[in-house]
């Protein structure tokens, strides 16, 4: 009777043992699954080296070439020009002192090569005015002479034989070639004579600059009797 009671008392303890088992892994296949709570990824952005640009040097512009490239545009464009700018230089030229450098010897010189340019161009167009009238007066006799064998039409030219007025028909033909080739010559003239007046504007010569010329004995390896120097001169520049 005891073990009976025993076995009864032991079966409802397993009874009850499974049951709690079974219910608590019920509860838990049912119970929903949490989310993973994950912590944020923190992108950490590397940028990348900035690139260091140097600074550009500044370029040395050398004054006295932009001067003369003016000065050489303007006299191709009008000749004259050139000089007239080059005046202006000078008037707005300064020394290492602050003072103006520009004398009126030098202004005056500056002026007057102008005049001589536009003189030069006006006996030009005077010769080639007088050459071309010439040179068309003694063509026409010329052809003349040629349709009418033995006549004169211009009588100021009898005294001319007809090898005589071919001779005066090229020469005053070359003299036109030759005016034309010195209008050319003047302008070229007038361009580079803008361009070195520019280009020595800027070609500073400060008053501590001095030469000494002192005589001096060189050494002549050549001499005769043992006398191995030989006169000269030495030049010192001071700058």
């Amino acid at each position: 009777m005891l073990k009976f009671k025993r076995l009864i008392s032991f079966s409802l303890f397993a009874f009850c043992f499974v049951n709690l088992a079974s219910a608590q892994v019920r509860d838990t296949l049912l119970k929903p699954i949490d989310t993973i709570k994950t912590t944020p990824i923190r992108v950490v952005r590397i940028d990348s080296p900035k690139k260091t640009t140097d600074t550009a040097k500044a370029k040395y512009v050398n004054p006295g070439k932009v001067a003369a490239r003016k000065a050489v545009l303007k006299s191709l464009i009008i000749p004259g020009w050139g000089q007239l700018y080059n005046n202006q230089l000078l008037n707005e030229k300064l020394n290492a002192k602050g003072e103006k450098t520009g004398h009126f010897w030098q202004k005056t010189y500056t002026l007057s090569k102008v005049g001589i340019i536009y003189a030069g161009f006006t006996l030009l167009t005077l010769s080639y005015i007088d050459n071309d009238k010439q040179y068309k007066i003694f063509l026409k006799e010329a052809q003349f002479r040629g349709l009418n064998s033995g006549q004169t039409e211009n009588k100021t030219l009898d005294r001319y034989s007809d090898s005589n007025l071919l001779n005066n028909l090229a020469i005053f033909k070359r003299n036109r070639q030759i005016v034309i080739f010195s209008y050319f010559a003047v302008y070229a003239i007038n361009v580079v004579d803008a361009y070195v007046a520019a280009r020595l504007n800027y070609f500073n010569i400060d008053d501590s600059l001095s030469m000494k010329i002192t005589p001096s004995l060189m050494n002549n390896p050549t001499a005769m009797y043992g006398f191995n120097a030989t006169p000269a001169l030495k030049v010192s520049l001071r700058f």
